[in-house]
């Protein structure tokens, strides 16, 4: 089964699910989640975000402000120390 075929199947319920498996890393049912599945699962999620949601509906969304000075510094990458 490819990709597109696997988020076609999918719907926001699914989507919603596999998103709360992902944060408490257990499945409905209580099972841990296994690393691979987590990842699996998370990509999958994203996948299905970025095809059905806008982006400001998207999982890690952040609104950059819009203020009057914008400056060339506003759209350099977040970096964390």
């Amino acid at each position: 089964m490819n990709l597109n075929a696997m988020l076609e199947m999918l719907d926001e319920e699914i989507v919603e699910r596999l998103k709360t498996a992902v944060e408490i890393g257990k499945w409905p049912n209580g099972i841990a989640l296994t690393n691979e599945q987590r990842i699996i699962c998370m990509q999958a999620m994203l996948a299905w975000e970025h095809t059905h949601l806008p982006q400001e509906q998207r999982t890690g969304y952040i609104e950059k402000p819009h203020s009057a000075k914008h400056t060339d510094e506003d759209d350099l990458p977040i970096r964390f120390v």
